[in-house]
């Protein structure tokens, strides 16, 4: 037995090639087994559970669960981890040091309730890498006629084109316009 940390079943914390520490925070949909849907891919791809903080008490703005793990791998198995965790439909917030790199607002008008607002949010998210963080509806003459919302979104570095693609191909189908930010240049 001796010092050999392998034999000890003890995964020792090496600098490279090791069993490396690593956090993901996720958003859980309120329902039976979700939790249990979400550690899986974990297991499934050679991660090893360190601690778990459900927050069931908490909702985030979407109205999920926001869930806190911590994982124990070597750092070759983590990007697997995290593309299973994401092929299951767990909504992945922050991963490892991986968080979103980007927010960027826009405005979307049109008739957002009647084209069924929550749908839209739900194909933002679904159909893209950005996280809705926030909506701010503005429905001055009631839900049947036009109204605006402005989307605080954040996205991964560098991906912002693609989750505009998607977005304007989204809208296209609704027939809502998208205020864009101005990317890529300085405030003046």
């Amino acid at each position: 037995m001796g010092d050999d940390p392998t034999r000890s079943g003890i995964p020792s914390l090496e600098t490279d090639g090791g069993v490396r520490t690593y956090t993901v925070r996720l958003e859980l949909v309120d329902e039976p087994g979700e939790l249990l849907n979400a550690l899986a891919p974990i297991a499934e791809n050679g991660g090893n559970l360190m601690s778990i903080h459900h927050e069931r008490g908490n909702i985030t703005p979407r109205g999920h669960i926001p869930v806190e793990v911590d994982l124990g791998c070597p750092p070759d198995r983590f990007d697997d981890i995290v593309e299973g965790l994401r092929e299951t439909g767990v909504n992945v917030i922050q991963a490892g040091a991986e968080r979103y790199g980007e927010e960027v607002s826009l405005v979307l008008v049109g008739h957002l309730i009647e084209t069924d607002l929550s749908d839209t949010l739900l194909q933002i998210e679904n159909d893209t890498s950005a996280a809705v963080l926030d909506l701010s509806l503005s429905a001055p003459e009631g839900t049947g006629n036009v109204s605006s919302g402005r989307l605080r979104l954040a996205l991964d570095s560098g991906r912002s084109e693609e989750v505009f693609e998607t977005i304007r191909s989204i809208s296209r189908e609704k027939d809502l316009t998208v205020v864009e930010p101005m990317l890529g240049g300085d405030a003046i």
